[in-house]
């Protein structure tokens, strides 16, 4: 299988089913319909040729497996060059797992324009999984920028009433930020007279360079995770977002960032990046602590998810940046976990959504009474997102404040505050929506979960207990990559110090 163009299947099949839903002809109830099963479909078997990677991967290397190469322009070393190690691996598989969990989601909420929606999603898909396989700087820049064109037009089409200034502040925040990283491309480009990442991933930068790329990058990074101050754009886009296209944004767009940092700022400028760890852990310290506190006071169910999404995001941030393997493994773990949890509470929101069309929290309370099924699931899902031991969110949290808790105890003591308020933000909604008295006719006459919101809910119950239960199936394949990274770093923040040292003794 490592021969097979596997990767280049799971990247472009969606896109097939794409253009398959722009030559359907008929009746709008008959296109509809069949847009909806083309694209449930695709991203279905996508997703289960995605597992192969998983099945054949070697777990006891480092290396970028399933590699694919073709020349584009030969003269200047571009081309088309994608693989996956352990870092990449799961995060093109929760791409392909919430993509069909998204259509089935959207099955019955989305009633205009189905054919050019289902459209977006598959194309969202293909530049989704481009990104994590791309091994080749213009390759990934290409994916990396494209998502927004499907992003924005999910969200100022078939968003809320504020759709359009939502949709023009997400991508002004994110594009501006890219516009960096392309200057930063560019001149790496010059540096070493390629675009291949694993050869700039290898190459010794020089400190006062590696300065002002790290800063190029960071500038699209901290955008996308997003990392406080610049993440005022995550709420706005989360409320006006259809619930898929929150499930999205919030389950994969925001680990771009740090998948970013993990790919690029370590292995490539591990001067810049240990240069830089303080400032970042500030910033990870407010973002736990300042959104935490501002979810605490949220009106709107989406909101304080949105918040509490920044939050964790500074967990993943600090692990990141702690350049130990615990902080790394736990930033990873987190990344993915929140990825499910995340995705599971936007589709909690969007199914009393659905039914009453507020996602105002006071208009809701008792729904154990008349929805069992559904506080059963949102309660799952509630402990998970605080870190309940025994579910995904506890394994990350750990071991990224293990990991921060080596290199400042400050640090981790100040993030372990955020675990806490993260406890009270959640078990605060919780109580609010599921327990006490219905008071109103309208949430009396709320139905329960249907078979197909069900359908939705099961498998990623099932995967968040068996990464709270079982997190070594995960840890396993991307323990050597992060090895590999550590090690990186290591040696050349050595070498440096050695160089340093060395002219301090000249002089």
């Amino acid at each position: 299988m490592q021969n097979w163009p596997l990767l280049t299947l799971i990247t472009f099949l969606p896109l097939v089913g794409g253009a398959l839903l722009l030559i359907l002809r008929g009746e709008a109830e008959a296109v509809a319909r069949n847009a909806r099963w083309i694209a449930l479909w695709t991203s279905t078997i996508t997703f289960v040729i995605s597992l192969a990677c998983w099945v054949y991967f070697d777990p006891t290397s480092a290396d970028f497996q399933f590699q694919e190469r073709a020349e584009w322009v030969p003269s200047l070393n571009i081309g088309y060059h994608v693989g996956i190690d352990g870092i990449s691996l799961f995060f093109v598989l929760l791409s392909t797992f919430l993509t069909p969990i998204c259509i089935i989601a959207s099955w019955t909420s989305i009633e205009k324009r189905v054919r050019e929606y289902m459209f977006a999603f598959m194309l969202l898909e293909t530049l989704m999984v481009g990104m994590f396989c791309a091994l080749d700087f213009l390759l990934f820049y290409t994916f990396f920028e494209g998502i927004l064109v499907p992003m924005f037009l999910i969200i100022g089409i078939w968003g809320g009433p504020r759709r359009i200034y939502a949709t023009f502040k997400f991508f002004l925040y994110t594009f501006l930020g890219s516009v960096l990283m392309l200057l930063a491309i560019m001149v790496i480009f010059f540096e070493l007279g390629t675009t291949d990442i694993p050869t700039a991933m290898t190459y010794s930068f020089p400190v006062s360079l590696q300065i002002w790329l790290w800063l190029g990058f960071f500038a699209s990074f901290a955008v996308k995770m997003p990392m406080w101050p610049v993440h005022t754009w995550l709420p706005d886009a989360h409320v006006e977002a259809p619930t898929a296209g929150s499930v999205i944004l919030a389950g994969v767009l925001l680990k771009m960032g740090g998948y970013g940092f993990l790919r690029f700022s370590l292995p490539m400028f591990p001067d810049a990046t240990a240069y830089f760890a303080v400032p970042v852990f500030v910033l990870s310290v407010v973002a736990i602590i300042y959104t935490s506190l501002v979810a605490l006071v949220q009106d709107d169910m989406k909101k304080l998810i949105a918040y509490s999404s920044v939050a964790h995001m500074g967990i993943v941030t600090m692990g990141i940046f702690t350049l130990t393997s615990e902080g790394l493994q736990g930033a990873i773990f987190q990344m993915l976990s929140h990825g499910v949890v995340s995705a599971a509470l936007f589709l909690c929101v969007g199914v009393v959504y659905d039914r009453l069309h507020t996602r105002e929290i006071a208009r809701y309370g008792g729904l154990a009474d008349n929805m069992p099924k559904y506080a059963l699931v949102f309660m799952v899902f509630m402990l998970a997102s605080v870190g309940m031991p025994g579910t995904s969110g506890f394994v990350g949290e750990f071991l990224a404040l293990m990991g921060a808790f080596q290199v400042n105890t400050w640090v981790a003591f100040l993030a372990t505050s955020g675990v806490v308020l993260s406890a009270a933000y959640m078990l605060y909604l919780y109580r609010r929506v599921v327990f006490g008295t219905i008071t109103r006719e309208d949430v009396r006459a709320m139905l329960d979960l249907t078979p197909r919101e069900i359908l939705v809910f099961a498998p990623m119950i099932a995967i968040v207990l068996w990464m709270g239960i079982y997190p070594n199936s995960f840890l396993k394949p991307m323990q050597p990559s992060v090895a590999n990274l550590i090690e990186r770093v290591q040696v050349s923040l050595d070498q440096t110090r050695v160089k340093s040292d060395g002219q301090v003794a000249q002089r």
